[in-house]
């Protein structure tokens, strides 16, 4: 079992940064994949970001060039940068850990094993 605690949410101005954190116990992620995904009120779950075990990132059209995702394998965690933020960027975002994803299925929720609580970000215009 992995447990993942998201932090670092909150209120930001457009064009302003945000650093989501994702804490996991019970297991080393360093042999997951991990994912965040985001859901705005009244929308779908939508694929966000994934760095796979060897560290190769990935990222939503939508976020690219503005979003960065490390892992930090000393703390089991994985961080989100997010800069340039948009109104259109809030959501709860949602870390997520995967044993099963590959390169071409990353993106994919179904894929995710386990799934933390989510944390909000909103941007004001």
């Amino acid at each position: 079992q992995v447990q993942l605690v998201e932090s670092g949410g909150g209120l930001v101005q457009a064009g302003g940064s945000l650093g989501l954190s994702c804490a996991a116990s019970g297991r080393n992620i360093s042999n997951y994949v991990m994912g965040w995904f985001r859901q705005a009120p009244g929308q779908e779950r939508e694929f966000a970001a994934a760095i796979t075990r060897s560290s190769g990132t990935y990222y939503a059209d939508s976020v690219k060039g503005r979003f960065t995702l490390s892992r930090d394998n000393a703390k089991n965690a994985v961080n989100l940068q997010m800069n340039s933020l948009k109104p259109e960027d809030t959501a709860v975002y949602v870390c997520a850990a995967s044993v099963v994803a590959t390169l071409r299925t990353l993106f994919r929720s179904a894929q995710y094993n386990y799934w933390g609580q989510g944390t909000q970000v909103t941007v004001s215009s």
